[in-house]
């Protein structure tokens, strides 16, 4: 509900920074987080290092992109960034319930395909209408969101329906996920310190 000032109008004076106007970008930092942790996990699902091996990207799942990327959510809402703030919030929550499914479900392997199966296919579902949302942004956020909805449906059939050489195209497509959102984050960084374009984002 608007509010309406009940004060006389004062001399013309700079206008007031707005709330959380002062904090500094968190898109690099979630972007970042975003991309290594799925570049980590993208190479096991690849096949191009061995699963047995998938231990070693829990941590970094945990706390990279975890809680470094909830972090970013929290601070694009102080920013008032509706978008980003959805974004990085929920998938610094999907990398911590992937850790907690992976570290701790105790799933039997006659039930893990249908487990993560279903897990992945309501990301699946969720990145599919942020990919909607991110047509109307900008280039480079298409791009990224497209990528990474072939990604989780690749994943996603690969896992219902046991098939490796599916979950290996999925593992590819999220190595180019992870390099797009690398640049997205590299661009954030540099042209916010250049406080110019350097490099484009192809904004709507």
């Amino acid at each position: 509900m608007a509010q309406v000032s009940t004060h006389a109008p004062s001399a013309p004076t700079a206008a007031a920074p707005s709330f959380g106007a002062q904090i500094a970008d968190p898109a690099p930092l979630g972007l970042a987080g975003f991309a290594l942790t799925t570049f980590m996990l993208s190479a096991f699902n690849s096949g191009m290092l061995p699963k047995t091996a998938e231990v070693a990207f829990l941590g970094v799942a945990l706390f990279y992109g975890g809680i470094a990327q909830l972090l970013a959510g929290m601070w694009e809402f102080v920013k008032g960034n509706t978008f980003g703030a959805l974004a990085f919030s929920s998938y610094g929550a999907f990398w911590m319930s992937l850790w907690y499914l992976i570290a701790h479900s105790g799933l039997s392997k006659a039930d893990a395909p249908k487990g993560v199966g279903i897990f992945l296919l309501a990301w699946t579902i969720f990145t599919l209408y942020m990919v909607v949302v991110t047509a109307r942004i900008s280039g480079l956020l298409f791009m990224l969101f497209a990528v990474l909805l072939a990604t989780f449906a690749c994943l996603t059939v690969g896992s219902f329906a046991a098939a490796p050489s599916i979950t290996h195209i999925g593992g590819y497509l999220g190595l180019v996920t992870a390099f797009v959102a690398w640049y997205a984050s590299f661009a954030g960084v540099l042209n916010g310190t250049a406080k110019r374009v350097v490099l484009p984002t192809w904004p709507r």
